[in-house]
């Protein structure tokens, strides 16, 4: 393998077999992909996920999952580290890139990358902090009790005004998702928020975490760890949301990475303002 360029590289679709491969290089990177994270970005599009192999061991990766007919999500984007600077990843990226067909395609991209991006025609839209530390003790809110079935047809709705595309069949999955644990919050009968605590490699990772309100996104953070108080926990914050930050420096929580969400064009209107917490860097 050492002598072996771009041109040996083998770029296919990936299966949800292939999975912990990807979700281990994500791993080593720090990204600390959730335990059971595979199953529900393979069913938003199962056609969206590429290895790239040298004599048939795997080497790269990259997904580009397609929201509809106008939008895709980039990430996954992993080279493994003993060949990188061999042209790999770069043709990982363009056999990725032609799934999305001419969609306006997003990203949230590392620091250490956001340069190449730029000049792939990314353009900076905002930047996202992760934030981490001890899960809280605090007393469940008025208003807010675990999601039931029949508060599925609410959230998906919620979750379209704050996305850039409609996801039913992603977070029916997400939400259902074994060890993923959903709150609601109702006020007058009306739905002003839900938030998803998942399990994950090093912390228990939070997202989305999308409210009305900064008093909505506080009393869904405060039910989301009230079975893991002493537990490390994870949100990433997009920094134009200032409440959202305000909230994680209240319960002590502190920024250990940087990522920056860029798209490649325009995106539907949706509801930035409310979101306290980015569903997952990988697919948004």
């Amino acid at each position: 393998m050492t002598s072996a360029g771009p041109e040996d590289l083998v770029v296919t679709q990936a299966s949800l077999d292939d999975w912990p491969v990807i979700s281990g290089w994500a791993a080593d990177e720090g990204w600390n992909p959730g335990l059971s994270d595979g199953p529900s970005f393979f069913t938003q599009d199962p056609e969206g996920f590429f290895l790239g192999r040298i004599g048939g061991e795997p080497v790269s990766a990259i997904s580009v999952v397609n929201y509809g007919a106008d939008y895709a999500f980039l990430g996954c984007y992993l080279v493994r580290p003993d060949l990188r600077g061999r042209g790999y990843g770069i043709a990982t990226w363009k056999t990725g890139l032609a799934h999305a067909e001419g969609r306006t395609v997003g990203l949230d991209g590392v620091v250490a990358q956001q340069d190449n991006y730029r000049q792939s025609g990314f353009e900076l839209a905002y930047r996202t902090a992760r934030f981490s530390g001890t899960a809280p003790v605090g007393e469940t809110a008025a208003g807010v009790r675990p999601a039931e079935a029949a508060d599925f047809e609410a959230i998906t709705a919620y979750d379209s005004a704050c996305y850039p595309a409609d996801r039913p069949l992603f977070v029916q999955r997400w939400l259902a998702t074994p060890g993923h644990r959903t709150v609601v919050r109702h006020v007058d009968g009306r739905l002003t928020g839900y938030g998803v605590i998942r399990p994950a490699r090093d912390a228990l990772r939070i997202g989305p975490l999308f409210a009305d309100t900064a008093e909505d996104a506080r009393a869904l953070f405060v039910a989301l760890t009230a079975d893991a108080a002493g537990s490390e926990v994870a949100i990433d914050i997009p920094r134009t949301t200032t409440a959202g930050i305000a909230l994680a420096e209240e319960f002590g929580l502190t920024p250990s990475f940087e990522t920056a969400r860029m798209y490649t064009g325009p995106v539907r209107p949706f509801a930035g303002e409310r979101i306290y917490g980015v569903t997952t860097l990988e697919l948004g």
